[in-house]
């Protein structure tokens, strides 16, 4: 089947806030890019649609619904709103479209699951906002549209589903939803010691749950590790109906807001190793906090799913695009290097492999063979 993005133009004109991390252009900045290399005809783009509120309710509460709705209206959090449902937070502010863009995220997710119905690959550069709790925001997260999109597979005979997460943050949310679902595998790569200080490396749902935190600095050579000893074997021994994949943008080393050492290469090679792995494919975004590291990543990511070449150099177009972008606000704003406006992939980070990592790894190996309702 044609792959497909879901995309819209709320992302666009939408932010949260001029001082908030996610006030960078993202979204827009991937279609802007694929479009510039002719990689994103109409025929493979499909506006979201923005979920219905009882549509949400398939995992979120009633009342956060209702409240985050209300509030968006009224422009106004109240104590209760904060207090209860974690409204009007600094990490989760009170905006313009504080319903509707996360509601077109989460409609992507829920239209991803009816799309996969017979098989396929969808990228929603909008979803994987995986913190978002059932009746509070969290983590820039007012609603989880993983869990949804998860749950959408599921109602659309998706049986056995995959959710691999190489965000630098851990998938709180996701685990809450799925830690004792044998039928969902929840795989997470993310720095240690960083908010929201989940994912311990002990955690195990019901044997279905494998949390690799990774120390600061981890490089490409560290993470091809667990990529190949981990990731593949575990989804592969799990054998899913499909994959949904969170490919936050946040765990490259030109991020602000992590003090992982990957390129964005670590992210693609995983992106291509896990694809033939299940007939159904979701690949979502999630963080990522610099405009140039996040849009050449999931452009990137789109190229990789579609079987586009990412070239050495980027043509006139693509490069105006990089180009016109702004970073105010943060030091890698004032002199970003060159190769940010011409080409999407980063110098390689190789280095040595540390032994920290060799026995996480390990330690984690070894339970993949005790995975409970495995295929004979």
């Amino acid at each position: 089947m044609t792959p497909l993005l879901l995309g819209s133009e709320i992302y666009r004109g939408s932010s949260y806030g001029t001082w908030h991390p996610l006030r960078v252009p993202r979204v827009s900045t991937v279609l802007d890019l694929t479009r510039a290399m002719g990689w994103l005809p109409p025929a493979r783009f499909r506006a979201s649609p923005r979920a219905k509120p009882a549509a949400l309710t398939l995992w979120h509460t009633q009342d956060y619904v209702d409240a985050l709705e209300r509030v968006e209206a009224t422009q106004d959090a109240s104590e209760t709103d904060t207090a209860r449902h974690g409204l009007g937070t600094l990490s989760n502010p009170v905006f313009p479209e504080m319903f509707r863009r996360p509601a077109t995220g989460a409609g992507a997710s829920l239209l991803a699951g009816e799309l996969l119905r017979d098989g396929g690959r969808i990228h929603n550069p909008g979803g994987g906002t995986h913190h978002g709790m059932p009746d509070r925001a969290s983590g820039f997260c007012y609603l989880n549209d993983a869990v949804l999109g998860i749950l959408s597979l599921r109602r659309n005979k998706a049986r056995r589903i995959a959710y691999v997460d190489i965000d630098a943050h851990h998938m709180d949310g996701v685990q809450h939803a799925f830690a004792d679902d044998p039928d969902t595998l929840l795989i997470s790569t993310h720095e240690e010691k960083r908010w929201p200080f989940t994912g311990a490396l002990g955690d195990a749902g019901v044997g279905q749950v494998f949390n690799l935190p990774l120390p600061r600095a981890t490089n490409d050579s560290e993470f091809a590790l667990a990529r190949d000893r981990l990731i593949l074997p575990a989804v592969e021994a799990f054998a899913p109906d499909a994959i949904v994949m969170q490919c936050g943008a946040d765990a490259v080393e030109d991020d602000p807001l992590s003090r992982l050492a990957l390129s964005n290469n670590a992210h693609w090679a995983c992106l291509a190793a896990l694809m033939p792995l299940a007939p159904r494919f979701l690949l979502l975004g999630g963080g990522g906090y610099n405009p140039w590291s996040v849009g050449r990543l999931w452009s990137g990511n789109w190229a990789v799913l579609s079987g586009k070449e990412i070239p050495d150099r980027l043509p006139p177009e693509a490069e105006a695009v990089l180009r016109g972008l702004r970073f105010d606000g943060n030091s890698r704003g004032r002199n970003p290097p060159e190769r940010w406006f011409t080409t999407l992939r980063d110098p390689p980070c190789a280095g040595p492999v540390r032994a920290e990592i060799t026995d996480r790894v390990a330690h984690l190996a070894a339970r993949i063979g005790r995975m409970p309702g495995r295929p004979a």
